[in-house]
Parts: C-alpha cells; structure tokens; sequence
C-alpha cells in the first residue's frame, strides 16, 4: 500500500504543472464552446500571461545565447555548431514542405474559395537591401528590446558571447555575468510559468469561441487537409527524427518531455512565446546548455515546419481559387523554395506577418486584393497546428543536433527513463 502511494505521490509530482495546464485548457475550450464570442471577455487573461512571457524573452534570449558562446571551450566549435544547426533548419523544413506537396497532389482542392472582403494590412513597399538591413540588425540598441527585431537581438547576443569567448582571462567577470542572469532570467520563466493553466486556458476559450465556427466553413477541406498531413507528421516524423537522435531512448525522452511545450505553442500560437517551454524541456532531455541555448532561441525566428506547410496550403488555396494547375514541375519547385523563405523572414509572433503570402502571390502573378485575404483566412485558421510543428520542431532539432555533434551515445550516458 505504502508503495502505490510512493508511486501515486511521484506520478503527481513530475506530472502535476502538466495535469493543471491540461485542467486549464480543457475548462477554456469547454467555455469557448459553451459561450462562443461572449467568452472574449476572458482574453485579457491570456493577454496579461504572453504579456508577460514576451517581457522576459528578450534578456532570456540574450543571456542564453550569449552564455553559451561565451562558455564553448574553443570557438571553432562555434562555426561547426551553426554548419549542423543550419543543416538540420533546412532538411526538415524540405521534408515537412514536399510531405504537404504530397498530400495536396493527393487530394486536391477543387471548390471554390469564398473571396473575403476584409480589409488588408497596410503594406509597406521597401527595396530588398532594405529589407535584409531591417531584418539582421536593429538601427539604435534600445531596438534590440523588441521580439520584432528577434533575429538582430540573436546575432548581437551571439557576437557579444563570441567577444567573451575570446577576451579570456580578461573577460571571465563578464561571462560569470552572462551565467549568473542566464540563471536569473530561467527562475523568472520558471515563476511566470506558475500563471499558465489560467494564461493558456484563456487563450484556448478565446480560440475555440472566435475561430471554432470558421473551421467548419468555405475552408473546411484545405484546413482538414493542413491538419490531417500535419497531424502525420508531428507523430510519425517527430518520432522518426528522435529515433534517429537517440534510439529508442530518444523517442522516450522526447514524448515524455515534449507535452508541455506543445501545449504553450497551441495556446499562445507563438513560437518565440515557446522559447521558455523548449529550453525547459531540452533541459530535461540532458541536451548538452551550448547545443539548446543556441538551437531553441535562433529556432524561434529560422526554423518553421508548419509555416513551410501552411506555405505549400495557401498557395494550393490560392490556385484553387483562380482555377489554376497547381501540378507543373516548375510551379512545385517554385513553391518549395517559397517555403524556405517564409521559414527564414517569417515572424515568431501570433500571425506575425504575411510576407510570405505576398511573395507567393506576387510570384505567381495573381491579383493582390483578391487572393491575400484568403490566404490571411487560412493562415490565421491554420495557426495553432503551425506553431505546434515550428516550435516542437526547434526542440526535436535540438536532438538531431547533438547526435551529429556529440556522436551517438550523447543521450544514452545521462538519461535514465
């Protein structure tokens, strides 16, 4: 007897903030069922939790990122860490982005789309060195402050680790600096993350209640589709590539560390929001600190499998639309390329920008005012399943990072599960 509740205690101590995010998110999305649109009154909950977690992701970006580098024992590390983390960023993006193909060739959207009249963002038109400047670098420091300039604050935090890196003795009080807030700023995630099952529960009622109705209209089929494809490769691919990092302890870690991060990227809709959630749960998976302090934050803003899929779903969306073949050579190519692009420029936050959608039209020449609403339709319908994928992705990369760096029996010498 006393040993069932040993093991009763136990299961409630490693699963309890999981049981209580799960209660939240079920009690908010049976609200949204139950109230529909009146159940908006409860959004300023969510909106104080992400809130809150956007405030603290921009130092805890810096201080991992920059602590890491800054801790490396040699700093040719540093350029073969980047070669295999930019490998991996790109063959799963390839491989999620042709399994969509795959899927929309195998069952093609034929009707017809419903041309929404709402109306478009206001789209400013720069030249393309403009464009690069504004998404590598920030203009002024206090710029850096800001999750829109994510990829700078990324590059300026890995140049100041690499400057510790290579001060020395010299630069030891400033890389203890780094560590000591790398530390502070994890205990902050680790409080902010208390508020969650209210936070994300809230959310969901909000999603469920707003976006729930729509999932059932003129955009039922492509949606079933994304889902459907996504859903295959969350599970099965997900799998595979933990398999591959770590045999079949690797599959087991990842399944049993992965759930609360997917539950943060499903309720926020945000990739960088997941950041703290991925950096805990490679954490507790034993991924080496310099290998998940740099994957998970440059992750966030490079590295989107789902966005490359709702890619490949807008432009069938948008094909359909106009009644054009989707099937030539050229065209699919195309369209591949265009999803490694999005996965590239496209923002970390909550539907945070449609710059793929415009390239995709442009590219293929329809007309603007009629095809991005539909495609903003779908992408914002299409969210929750993208960031899932983008932000469980950067945590399963991380694996697949460490098998290639640190051989194949990185994980089976520290986990015991």
């Amino acid at each position: 007897m006393n040993l069932k509740n040993t093991q009763s205690g136990s299961f409630l101590k490693n699963y309890k903030s999981i049981l209580l995010l799960l209660g939240g998110i079920l009690a908010g999305s049976i609200l949204g069922l139950v109230f529909g649109k009146e159940v908006e009154v409860i959004k300023p909950l969510g909106d104080i939790f992400l809130n809150l977690l956007f405030t603290a992701i921009i130092p805890l970006v810096f201080f991992t990122i920059a602590s890491s580098i800054a801790n490396l024992e040699k700093s040719e590390k540093l350029g073969r860490l980047f070669v295999i983390v930019m490998g991996v960023f790109l063959s799963t993006v390839l491989i999620s982005a042709i399994l969509m193909l795959v899927g929309v060739l195998l069952f093609p959207i034929h009707q017809d789309i419903i041309i929404s009249k709402i109306p478009l963002e206001s789209i400013q038109s720069t030249n393309t060195g403009s464009q690069i400047t504004q998404l590598l670098t920030a203009g002024d420091f206090y710029e850096l402050l800001s999750r829109k300039s994510m990829l700078a604050l990324i590059i300026f935090s890995f140049l100041i680790g690499f400057a510790a890196l290579r001060s020395g003795e010299k630069g030891k009080d400033f890389s203890r600096f780094l560590n000591s807030g790398n530390e502070v700023m994890k205990q902050l995630l680790h409080i902010i993350m208390k508020t969650a099952p209210i936070g994300l529960g809230a959310y969901f009622a909000y999603q469920v209640g707003i976006f729930g109705p729509q999932l059932f209209g003129a955009y039922a089929k492509p949606l079933g589709l994304y889902y459907a494809v996504c859903a295959f490769y969350f599970i099965v691919f997900f799998s595979l590539y933990a398999f591959i990092a770590g045999g079949k302890l690797g599959f087991k870690v990842f399944w049993k560390n992965n759930i609360t991060p997917s539950l943060t990227a499903l309720g926020t809709c945000s990739s960088i929001a997941t950041i703290p959630a991925n950096l805990e749960g490679a954490e507790k998976m034993n991924i080496p600190a310099h290998i998940r302090n740099v994957v998970i934050p440059l992750g966030a803003p490079l590295h989107k499998d789902g966005s490359s899929m709702s890619s490949i779903v807008k432009i069938a969306v948008i094909f359909a639309m106009f009644g054009k073949d989707l099937t030539d050579p050229n065209t699919l190519l195309v369209a591949l390329g265009i999803t490694v692009i999005v996965s590239v420029v496209e923002g970390g936050i909550p539907n945070g920008g449609y710059i793929g959608e415009i390239l995709a039209i442009t590219v293929y020449g329809f007309p603007m005012e009629q095809a991005l609403p539909a495609a903003m339709i779908v992408g914002t319908l299409v969210d929750p399943m993208a960031t899932l994928l983008n932000a469980n992705g950067d945590l399963v990369s991380a694996m697949m990072v460490a098998r290639i760096s640190e051989g194949k029996k990185w994980l089976a010498e520290k986990v015991v599960v």
